[in-house]
Order: structure tokens, then sequence, then C-alpha cells
């Protein structure tokens, strides 16, 4: 059931050049169970930035009702959302659209992240190790600046990292470490930018995956349509990424 509430701020870090980890608590968590769900996130209580701004769940804590938050600060909204500390509470929408299937991952599965498409993969990867099911993590950032979180998934998995400019793991994208990755597993799933998502479906045409996509969105509710994407169905099946995803299976959505 979505709910809106406001929330307790627990605590805000950047961990990692301007990436923040933002945990808050309330009521809300209580609903929240599908790994690659979102919430929508007034950043701030004036009517200016107008529109919510969608984050990604990366870790459900429904003991001590709380949620953990990461994002990147880039804009004027996510800007002022750094600024809020404990002594703030957050105006929260959620929980949002679909996430991913955890029951269909078999006995072995990639995930796969590209930047803030990360955060995501870490409460799946919770998850499916609490169902006995082995993660391997293959991530991808920009720099070592921008790498976060790479020890809690190596606490879950077998875990890579691919860096742009190669300071860090490996030198290149997530594909390039695919390449030399056996192919034994029996799911993927992927979260990041449209051209990885891409390059992830074309590596594994053979594979069950599913994909998270990234896309703007005004109500986070389905009701704008902001954020309509084409089907592989027919050229007038079109989806709504916030209402009937983010997560869809692979083959599914035209980018």
């Amino acid at each position: 059931m979505i709910k809106q509430e406001k929330m307790a701020i627990v605590s805000q870090i950047e961990i990692a050049k301007n990436i923040f980890e933002l945990t808050v608590a309330g009521s809300l968590v209580q609903e929240m169970n599908e790994p690659g769900q979102f919430v929508h996130v007034r950043v701030a209580d004036s009517f200016e930035p107008l529109l919510r701004r969608p984050i990604s769940v990366a870790k459900i804590d429904k003991e001590a009702s709380s949620f953990t938050m990461i994002y990147r600060s880039e804009g004027r909204g996510t800007s002022l959302l750094s600024q809020k500390t404990e002594r703030d509470t957050l105006d929260v929408l959620g929980p949002l659209g679909h996430g991913f299937p955890v029951d269909e991952a078999g006995k072995k599965a990639y995930l796969i992240g590209g930047g803030i498409g990360v955060p995501p993969l870490y409460e799946l990867a919770l998850q499916l190790n609490a169902k006995g099911v082995e993660t391997v993590h293959i991530l991808g950032f920009e720099s070592s600046e921008a790498v976060f979180y790479e020890d809690k998934f190596r606490a879950l998995g077998d875990t890579h990292i691919a860096t742009v400019d190669g300071s860090h793991g490996t030198e290149g994208f997530v594909t390039h470490i695919l390449n030399g990755l056996p192919n034994d597993f029996d799911t993927y799933y992927s979260c990041g930018p449209t051209p990885m998502l891409e390059a992830v479906q074309w590596a594994y045409p053979e594979k069950k995956g599913f994909l998270s996509y990234e896309q703007r969105m005004g109500c986070g509710i389905g009701a704008c349509f902001a954020c309509v994407c084409r089907t592989t169905r027919s050229e007038t099946d079109y989806i709504k990424v916030c209402s009937d995803g983010p997560v869809f299976p692979a083959g599914v959505v035209i980018s």
C-alpha cells in the first residue's frame, strides 16, 4: 500500500564524491517488501522545486522501521536534499512501482549495476542471500572517487568493480568484466544507464533477466505519463516506468 509520511531523518553521510546515504524512519517502512521499488521525496518544504525526486531504496530494516536511500547530489533538488540533517523530517511517498522478482533467481544470479543504479541491488542481494541464492556482483562507476558499498557487496558474494578511467578495479565498463566471467548463472538483474542495460541484454540473449529503468518522472504514480516507453509487443503498446515498472523482464522495453 502506498503511503505518504513525514519521516524522521536518522542519518545522512557522504559515502563517495557527491554520493549520499540517507536513512529515514517511520511506519511507511512496513509497506516495503520488494527490492527495486522506489520512493518519491519532497526535497524542500517550499513549492520550489515543485516536483518530488524519485530515489531507489537501498536497504529495508523493518525491525528498526527504517530504510536507506543512496542518491547523487547533482541538481538543485538533490543539492537541497543533501543539506538535510538529523534535526529534519522528510516528506516521503511510497513504496512505488514493481521491484525485482526474487523468487525467479534460481541457484545463482548476476547483479549488474552502474553508478546510481547500484543501490537497489544491495537490498536485492540481501534478500537473495537470505534465500540461499549465490550472488555475483558486477558494479560500474566513473572513477575510484565514485565507488561505494564495495565492502558491503563483498560480504554477500563475489564482487567485481569497473571504473571508466581505470582508477579502481577493471578499466572500462561492466561489460568488460562480464566478458571474462563464466556463463554458469541462472538469472541476471540489472539497474543503471540505458546503454548499459542494452549491452547486458545483448550479452545474455538466452538468459532470464530483469532490468530496472531510470526514467524522468513527474508524479511517480502513473498519472502524468512523463515516463512512458514503447514496448516490443507492438507499435502501439506503451508502459509507464513508474507504475508498471521500474523493473521489467529483459526484452520488453524499447529504450
